[in-house]
């Protein structure tokens, strides 16, 4: 651990200009956008500082090859060392956007009017890929069996018809945190391959399981189930470094690529620059150590609100997050006169994201960002336990 990674004050994060602290008021604590609120990486600063120094602005190749093949080897290396998942890095496409990533099958392997299967909630630029190209949402609900949210499979299957063409899961879960299970993954897998249909697995928070969970590469599975996947990732969540834009999609396999190549040219998806590819190549093989500190305090934060939430506010609901540095929390027990991020906001001066946001049925919930200074979670706690003191004290209990 670095010395004050976790400790930086709201003064300098405010500093900082990014969107989670830029967006409300300075009355406002933001518990929302998914940014960490950590020192970055020495590696990561370190390559970053290197361009900088050098006046490396130029057209970016490492190696003599083209920079972005930098980015396919590492994550390639990555996935062998972090999950057992061999591939090939003449599989893995690099892209400046993941949610680029997210529309770009859709418009290859689908056409308007065509079904695609999404499990609800879903992160909002699931729900926009999907509609914004013309395409029908199948809304798959994960079920509450009382212990955590789970893929309800029967829905799922009996929603297919003969114009469904595509899954879109997102593993880990945005936003319950569930890291889906081998058994799981299977079983949905085979769903696919019985209905023909492509899979896009967005796993951008797959370095986020929390100790008790291991994440598992949808398209590892088997060469079946590769053969019909897009995985999807990226080192902006895992290293905190969203805005240097560089992310890859990986083809199952060489046939699955070059049907995508064929409907949508490479050229076309641009290219991310050699900041964000050097940052990448850096957080991927050598930001482990980094890694590995943040999540031991990512979990030590997760752990320290559930129980204070679960003691103090046991009205508002919700399972540890299995993964990820957010908490899906279902605030209907509150009976709140208003969508329960408004609640928060103008009463708590807390700003998370929305509910309705993720599903239009979930006014009554908010995902909170945990991913900051333990003193600055407890001060979001300690501003939700006030408000929703003020209008009923029998649902809050001493702390």
């Amino acid at each position: 651990m670095q010395p004050g990674q976790f400790e930086m004050t709201i003064e300098e994060l405010r500093s900082r200009r990014n969107a989670k602290w830029s967006r409300f008021g300075e009355e406002v604590l933001p518990a929302w956008v998914a940014e960490m609120d950590f020192a970055m990486a020495p590696p990561v600063q370190e390559a970053i500082a290197k361009i900088v120094r050098e006046q490396d602005y130029g057209y970016p190749r490492r190696n003599g090859l083209p920079a972005g093949e930098a980015v396919s080897k590492a994550f390639v290396a990555r996935m062998e060392e972090r999950f057992g998942w061999t591939t090939s890095a003449d599989l893995v496409l690099p892209l400046a956007d993941l949610v680029q990533g997210t529309y770009a099958p859709i418009f290859a392997f689908t056409d308007p009017g065509d079904g695609i299967i999404l499990q609800m909630p879903a992160y909002p630029p699931f729900h926009d890929a999907i509609n914004i190209t013309g395409r029908r949402l199948i809304k798959n609900q994960l079920t509450d069996s009382g212990e955590r949210f789970e893929l309800d499979f029967d829905a799922m299957e009996a929603s297919i018809d003969e114009t469904t063409k595509m899954i879109v899961l997102c593993n880990p879960h945005n936003p319950t945190g569930r890291v889906f299970s081998r058994d799981d993954l299977l079983r949905l897998g085979q769903i696919a391959i019985r209905h023909g249909l492509y899979v896009v697995s967005d796993e951008i928070h797959a370095d986020l399981a929390h100790p008790g969970h291991e994440h598992i590469p949808f398209a590892s599975l088997s060469r079946e189930i590769a053969a019909r996947t897009i995985t999807l990732n990226s080192a902006t969540k895992s290293f905190n470094i969203p805005g240097l834009r560089c992310a890859v999609m990986h083809f199952g396999d060489a046939e699955l690529f070059a049907r995508f190549d064929s409907a949508l040219p490479k050229k076309l998806m641009g290219q991310p620059s050699i900041i964000g590819i050097d940052a990448t190549v850096a957080a991927w093989m050598e930001g482990q150590p980094w890694l590995d500190s943040t999540l031991g305090h990512l979990t030590a934060v997760r752990d320290h609100i559930f129980e204070r939430l679960g003691r103090e506010i046991p009205a508002v609901r919700g399972y540890s997050p299995e993964a990820t540095y957010m908490a899906w929390l279902d605030c209907s027990g509150l009976d709140l006169d208003r969508p329960a991020f408004d609640f928060f906001h103008d009463e708590a001066g807390v700003a998370f994201s929305p509910g309705e946001t993720f599903d239009a049925g979930c006014s009554q919930f908010v995902r909170f960002n945990f991913a900051t200074s333990m003193e600055i979670a407890d001060k979001i706690v300690d501003r939700m336990v006030s408000a929703i003191g003020k209008i009923d004290r029998n649902v809050v209990t001493a702390g």
